[in-house]
This record gives C-alpha cells, structure tokens and sequence, in this order.
C-alpha cells in the first residue's frame, strides 16, 4: 500500500466500524488495497474503533504508519454499531462514502460495481445480502417478517436483507450528519430521505477471524430502535387495542347486571371475573410498557447527550460530535428572555 500526499482530497471514503476486530483490519486493509489501486482513484479507509477491548486499536495506529490513507478513530466506550458508524461516517471527506463491516462479510469485491452506480447518477446504492442456504429457517423468516412489518408502520420500503454496506453520495452524507437524532437506525433513515437508490445484491462471505458480536439481544434491540425511532403506530394500535378490551369488559358488566335485574341465576365462583380481570390487567401492563419506551426515547433527546464521545483519532481533524441536536429549538428562560439552551 503506498502513502500518497495525505492532504489530496480522496474521491472514495471507505468506513469500517469496528469491534473486536484485531487481526481482521489488516486483511481486509490489504483487500481494499488491491481492489481500489486499480481503480486510479484517490481513497481513504476510516475505522471506527467501538471501543474494542482487544488490540485493535494499536492495529490501527501501525496499519495508518504503513499508509497515512489508513485512518481511525477510537470511541471512548463500546456505543454500538450504528453510532460507530456514524462516528467513522463523520470523518469520511471523499465525495463517494462506502461503509462496510471490518470481517469481510462484505467483500471488498463489490466497490467497483458500487462507484458503476453512483456514475450513473444514483445518490444512495444500497446492497443487499442474499442468504446463504447455511441460514437457519427461523433467523431467514423472522428477518423477512421484521422488514415487512417494519416497512408497514414506518410507510419507508425497505427490502428484506437490506444491509449497512452501501455507498453513499456527498450530498446524501451531509444531509444524513444535520440529523440529530438518538435513536439511530441508519437503514431507515437512509431510505427515509428519498434520494435515487440502486440495489445491487451479494453474497455474504465468511468471518476472517472472530465470532460475530451480533447476539439475539443486540438484535432484538436493533429491531426495536427501528420500530420505535420511525413509527408511532404502535400506540395507536396500542389504543385499538385498550378500547377492544374496555368493550370486552363493559359486555361483561352488562351481561351481569341483565342477568341480576331479570332474576335469573348466575353460576356462583370467581373463575370468570378472575380470567377478565387478568386479561384486563395484562393488556394494561403491556400498554404502559410500550408508553414507557416511547416516553424512555424522548427523555433520552431532551438529555441532548453527545451520540457518541472520542477518546483518540489517528490522521484525522476531527470535529466535534455537536452536543445540542439541530432538531431541537433552544429554549429561552420566560422571565427574562434569557438563552438557556
């Protein structure tokens, strides 16, 4: 890998978020290498380190020593995959941005035929992973139930396989970094914006090295943020659902207070009211639970916390992470007018 001019604006960034993934990023590295040099275009590779608890930050550090086009940053703790992401998405100066995993399950093969797209006149090409017939049924279906439902309550279309290795243009980029939002969900918000998209599907490699972090629980959590960050439709079917039940419980009542007046005879015992009662409460509990996620969400944006916080950076300015997200007005003290956003 040669070490030309750092300061040459780069016409491809490519962001490798990474965790854990110390001796996978020299691979990987080597492969872009020799897929981009062909391409006789300037290029960068940003990896976002999530906080890794292994050596791959100094791995980082000695892969940009061989060549300054080799870049990184550090996050100061483990965010997660989406906001290291964005952290690496924030660096990125190239006008074509392609992100991509650091354990080669995207193949680095696939960034010619991505850069033939965006020619074409496309802002956003997405990729999209074709299962392999070692998938279990249950992850393939379930995957193909989330993305449908998901495309139903957000009214956003997004296809099933639908991955966070896409390329992105400038202009895309720099509408997504005005975006201050917390609850990230990069796939939505990304289709959300509506610019021309072109799919271009592939085959999903194998691990290099390692084990993938993605357990059950990130995935159920990852599923949710898209849910919850992109569609309030859950409360109302949540209120459906509450006026359903109170109709189910008024029956009951008038059924009873019928029988009473007309003298008939009611069969004595508490299995009937006990059952109602139940059921009445069990839909409550998970109504107020899903009020509380959405209520967990808002207290989470009022915070205004920084997305992300940066603990080392490697050949790169950084700007700051803004503190003060853009979607949120300022608030003015009422006594005296004062600025106290």
């Amino acid at each position: 890998m040669r070490s030309p001019d750092p300061a040459a604006p780069p016409v491809v960034s490519i962001v490798l978020p990474a965790y854990n993934e110390a001796g996978n990023l020299t691979d990987i590295c080597t492969h872009l290498a020799s897929v981009l040099e062909p391409l006789a275009l300037s290029w960068e590779v940003i990896i976002s380190d999530d906080g890794s608890r292994d050596d791959t930050w100094s791995e980082i550090v000695l892969l940009h020593q061989r060549d300054r086009r080799v870049k990184g940053v550090q996050l100061a703790r483990n965010f997660g995959h989406q906001y290291a992401l964005l952290a690496g998405l924030r660096q990125a100066r190239g006008q074509a941005i392609i992100s991509m995993d650091a354990d080669l399950q995207h193949p680095p093969s696939l960034i010619p035929l991505l850069l033939e797209r965006w020619r074409e006149g496309y802002k956003v090409v997405n990729t999209i992973r074709l299962d392999p017939k070692s998938l279990s049924a249950f992850k393939r279906r379930t995957s193909a139930l989330y993305y449908s439902l998901l495309s139903k309550l957000s009214g956003v279309s997004m296809r099933r396989g639908l991955s966070d290795c896409r390329l992105l243009d400038r202009q895309v980029l720099d509408e997504l970094m005005s975006f201050g939002e917390a609850g990230l969900f990069l796939r939505g918000l990304i289709m959300w914006m509506g610019y021309p998209t072109a799919w271009v599907p592939f085959e999903c490699g194998e691990r290099a090295r390692g084990h993938s972090k993605y357990t059950l629980k990130k995935m159920v959590l990852f599923a949710l943020d898209g849910i919850t960050s992109f569609s309030v439709i859950p409360l109302r079917v949540g209120i459906v659902i509450g006026v359903l039940t109170s109709l189910l419980a008024f029956t009951e009542l008038t059924y009873a207070l019928v029988v009473k007046l007309s003298g008939g005879v009611t069969v004595p015992g508490w299995a009937s009211a006990i059952s109602v009662v139940s059921f009445l409460f069990g839909v409550m509990f998970i109504l107020l639970g899903l009020i509380g996620e959405y209520i967990g969400r808002i207290l989470i944006e009022v915070r205004r916390r920084p997305r992300f916080l940066i603990n080392a950076s490697v050949g790169l300015a950084m700007p700051p992470e803004p503190r003060v997200s853009p979607m949120v007005p300022r608030l003015l003290d009422r006594e005296d007018g004062r600025d106290t956003g």
